[in-house]
């Protein structure tokens, strides 16, 4: 949505930059956030066309002003539109909005006929009312639809049907604002008056009921009350309560209570890896001295810099971050500290509460909606010094942002695949420079982009070359997968050097990591006789089988998430010989479980941890030695420090090479790299078996010598040969139609403008269009265009306009700035 103006009435003050207002779009009423008031006086100009604010909720901003233009820019720079980027920076239950709902009058219930459904409209809304009930028009349209047939609710005359039996009496449309401006969460106290004190003394001749008794009896020893659902569990209902506040013994009142997350499942009971007693008597590397001392001096500076801090797996990233948190503390600035996944938050988050205590707060999508807002709103209130996050917390209302951290820099996951396309770490560098922090950026395996600013002196520099306590990096073991699927067979899950070495890690004590990046049970299944595919109806995919038998065996689209049972036969011929093809994580952890039926196994990835708190349970029983052997996807793979862990095994490690991407190697490279480096962080020596059918591609052969420069050197030879970031920049466009000629055409016209607009600027190139690698997603099918230049502004911009060109487009484009996915 684009910036609306709206007119604020005398009966109401000027809002904030940055307060809620409510305000009518169209015939509802919606929330808003102010991002820009005219001066006094230009109102008075305005048309009178523009309406008027309905309703100020905040005396003061509530998104406070400099997240609120953080988010504008956003939106500017990623082509998205500034209520997408707003609403990014809202709690949630921060909006109220209201809806037209239409009830029959008692004239209405009246009418002769009013209770049948006959032909005409009219008649069928009156029969749909008849229950006396308010219904949403919404709501009513899409049930007469359905009843006459109609695919869509819009083909009906609805509205204008309800606005005309309105005139006429025989139904009334009303506009209940719903949700609370203040979504706290409150309790009701009981507390003793005077009055009930008395009535329960020795002397006093009051009658009172066993439960009113007992209650002000509990109440006699609480001072300051007692919740309600605290003597509920003593057996006290709340009518009792309230009885006792009808006779002046009792009064109530409503305090609020924080949701706080450090208690809850969120965390799983994550285990505190690095207690502050632990922590306390840690001495520093001469290389981690080194590098504290040259970021606290930037961080002294109270200016905008960006480091680069580069350090192999182990080098003691964090406890450096730890330390530079409590040198901007301790001059009255605050940290904010992003990381990738929703899987590190919780360690991440333990480690910063048992050091800096209660003014530490979360910020990620796997809290509850409660426990968001109430964090969020302790950030607001000051009352928060550090703030830990996924990519959205960039947007937390913290005040005096002296430091901001971005662990594990070159994670994809800080690049958000839905409107607003906004990377987490772009926007942590660009809320820095507005507040004059200092952004580090910390990583084993840098993004090539970060790496080569590095290079050019726009960042600074600070490099861990290894490990604390001189520790070993894990030795790095190659299995040729095409000698060993020659010799035991194309079926063959575990090499015998990986078996092998799990048996002898549970033998000694000891834990593995197995790592599979592609989840459920085989990838694919076809029939043997037609040679079909089980394939998505939505999607250009195949369907993934979950589960390896049983009643709950589905067939699963990973992108709409479309699923049947697994058929017996084929659905094109019903041929009876359909054969899987390729594995996922839950094939490997049968397969363990059938090599070491003595382990405790587990698995982690998307579709084992859907339960809240299922992900930080599994890796605190992990952390505490109750697993033997962890198999996953790449959520194990990064920032994870399990002393115990001295093997890890990679399934399929060139998974990731047959991708349509150019980044494909540089992520292969980093996730082996990332997950070779959980080996040997204890006091045991470390080793990663790689299980390969490229065992010569560079990137697997570099990230097992864990040879970063050397790698950087190689990758960016093809980068500069194929034009790519970060030698230019990058934007995709991807139209969506329902059919693919339909789709090709519409990207035609979208490049044609864009080569009549750009061709005179050199240094640009229009690539397209062409299909997109995902053919065909959700329904739609799918075309591409790409921007390649060193002009990002005006590459974005005549995007913009050639988009803008046909307003019918606008709303099956997808522009992508900066993207990470080619997809």
């Amino acid at each position: 949505m684009n910036l609306l103006t709206y007119a604020v009435p005398s009966t109401l003050d000027v809002p904030a930059v940055g307060a809620r207002v409510l305000v009518p779009v169209g015939a509802r009423l919606l929330t808003g956030c102010v991002v820009a008031v005219e001066p006094p006086g230009t109102a008075a100009d305005a048309p009178a066309s523009i309406k008027a604010v309905a309703d100020v909720l905040d005396a003061e901003a509530f998104v406070p002003p400099h997240v609120v233009e953080l988010a504008v820019w956003a939106a500017e720079y990623y082509a998205a539109g500034p209520g997408e980027t707003i609403a990014a920076a809202l709690p949630p239950r921060a909006s109220l909005e209201s809806e037209r709902t239409v009830q029959l009058t008692p004239a209405g219930a009246a009418r002769p006929g009013g209770g049948r459904a006959g032909r005409r409209l009219r008649d069928r809304v009156l029969h749909a009312l008849a229950e006396g009930k308010p219904v949403t028009v919404s709501r009513l349209a899409s049930r007469l639809a359905r009843e006459a047939g109609e695919g869509e609710p819009g083909r009906l005359p609805v509205r204008a049907t309800v606005a005309t039996l309105a005139r006429e009496g025989l139904v009334v449309v009303t506009q209940p604002v719903t949700g609370k401006a203040d979504a706290h969460r409150t309790v009701r106290v009981a507390a003793l008056t005077a009055h009930g004190l008395e009535a329960i003394a020795p002397a006093g001749a009051l009658k009172l009921g066993r439960r009113q008794r007992e209650a002000l009896e509990a109440l006699q020893g609480a001072p300051d009350g007692l919740p309600l659902p605290q003597l509920a569990d003593q057996g006290i209902q709340a009518a009792t309560v309230d009885r006792l506040a009808r006779r002046g013994f009792v009064t109530i009142r409503r305090e609020r209570v924080e949701r706080d997350p450090f208690s809850s499942a969120a965390l799983g009971g994550a285990v505190d890896l690095a207690p502050e007693e632990a922590r306390a008597g840690r001495v520093l590397t001469g290389e981690q001295a080194a590098a504290l001392d040259r970021l606290g001096a930037l961080a002294d500076a109270h200016t905008f810099k960006v480091a680069l801090l580069h350090g192999v797996t182990g080098s003691g990233k964090t406890e450096i971050y730890l330390r530079l948190a409590a040198r901007t503390l301790a001059a009255g600035r605050r940290a904010l500290v992003l990381v990738p996944e929703i899987a590190l938050t919780p360690a991440v988050a333990a480690i910063f509460r048992a050091t800096f205590g209660e003014r530490v707060a979360i910020q990620h999508s796997g809290l509850s909606d409660g426990e968001r807002h109430d964090q969020w709103q302790r950030i607001r209130r000051g009352e928060v010094d550090i703030v830990v996050g996924t990519r959205s917390a960039v947007f937390a209302p913290l005040a005096s942002t002296g430091l901001i951290i971005v662990d594990e820099e070159h994670d994809g996951s800080y690049k958000q695949e839905e409107s607003p396309r906004y990377h987490g770490r772009s926007l942590a560098i660009v809320r820095g420079q507005r507040e004059r922090a200092l952004v580090v950026l910390g990583s084993a395996t840098p993004s090539l982009e970060s790496y080569e600013h590095a290079r050019q002196g726009l960042y600074e520099l600070v490099t861990l070359e290894r490990r604390v306590l001189d520790r070993p990096l894990a030795a790095v073991r190659i299995v040729d997968m095409r000698e060993v699927l020659a010799d035991e067979g194309p079926e063959t899950v575990l090499s015998a050097p990986l078996r092998e070495a799990l048996a002898a890690r549970l033998a000694e004590g000891e834990q593995s990591l197995v790592l599979l990046n592609r989840r459920g049970f085989s990838t694919a299944m076809f029939c043997r006789q037609c040679g079909g595919t089980l394939e998505c109806p939505n999607c250009s995919v195949a369907l993934t089988v979950h589960g390896a038998s049983g009643p709950r065996r589905r067939a699963r689209c990973h992108y709409c998430n479309y699923a049947i049972p697994v058929p017996a036969q084929c659905p094109s011929c019903a041929g009876p010989y359909l054969e899987q093809a390729g594995f996922g994580t839950q094939r490997v952890e049968e397969e363990i479980r059938r090599a070491l039926p003595e382990a405790r196994v587990a698995r982690i990835d998307r579709d084992a941890i859907r339960k809240r708190g299922a992900l930080p349970a599994l890796l605190a029983a992990f952390a505490a030695g109750k697993i033997d052997v962890l198999v996953g996807t790449q959520m194990i793979a990064k920032g994870h420090d399990f002393p115990r862990v001295t093997l890890v095994g990679v399934i399929s490690a060139d998974v990731g090479l047959g991708v349509a991407d150019f980044r494909a190697a540089e992520r292969t490279f980093q996730l082996l790299t990332q997950v070779a480096g959980r080996a040997g962080r204890g006091d045991r020596q470390g080793e990663a078996i790689v299980q390969t059918l490229y065992p010569s591609h560079y990137s697997i052969e570099l990230a097992c010598r864990q040879d970063y420069p050397a790698f950087f050197e190689k990758e960016m030879v093809y980068r500069r040969a194929m034009h790519y970031p970060p030698v230019v920049s990058l934007i995709n466009a991807v139209v969506r139609a329902p059919s693919m000629p339909a789709a090709l055409e519409d990207a035609a016209g979208i490049a044609q403008r864009l080569r009549a607009a750009l061709g005179g600027r050199g240094g640009v190139q229009v690539l397209g269009p062409a299909p997109a690698p995902l053919l065909r997603l959700r329904g739609e099918y799918r075309a591409q265009i790409f921007l390649k230049g060193t002009r990002r502004v005006h590459m974005r911009e005549a995007l913009k306009q050639a988009v803008a060109a046909d307003p019918a487009l606008r709303r099956r484009v997808r522009i992508d700035v900066d993207p990470v996915s080619m997809l």
